[in-house]
């Protein structure tokens, strides 16, 4: 069976993010900005599966794109809680390298997809 970067990055990440919201709602009572990191952590690799089986080129780059902007809005989250101190700095900096390394596959992905809709 081939392996999926993506794919395989996304999912691993999708349990960081479950596991590191669970840390918060256990130890901080922090619901709020946790559940928004949970969606948006988690909403990266659905939205790839979603893309997996798009339509058209043009609905997977779209897909993609969205994900991408999960992407974006987790490290928000994620920076939020740490310079609010709801997040342990070295939390934070264990979640931040795979999501600006999913950040960039995505970028890659969209970009290779959408030269070769040009073509």
């Amino acid at each position: 069976m081939k392996t999926n970067p993506l794919k395989d990055k996304s999912l691993d990440f999708a349990i960081q993010i479950v596991n590191a919201t669970r840390e918060l709602q256990k130890s901080q009572k922090e619901y709020i900005l946790s559940k928004q990191l949970m969606r948006s952590g988690t909403a990266i690799g659905a939205l790839y599966c979603e893309a997996e089986q798009a339509e058209s080129r043009a609905d997977f780059i779209h897909k993609l794109a969205i994900a991408q902007m999960e992407c974006n809005e987790s490290l928000y989250w994620l920076e939020l809680l740490e310079r609010t101190n709801l997040m342990d700095k070295n939390e934070y900096e264990k979640l931040e390298p795979p999501c600006r390394e999913l950040i960039r596959l995505l970028t890659s992905i969209i970009r290779t997809a959408k030269k070769y809709q040009m073509s």
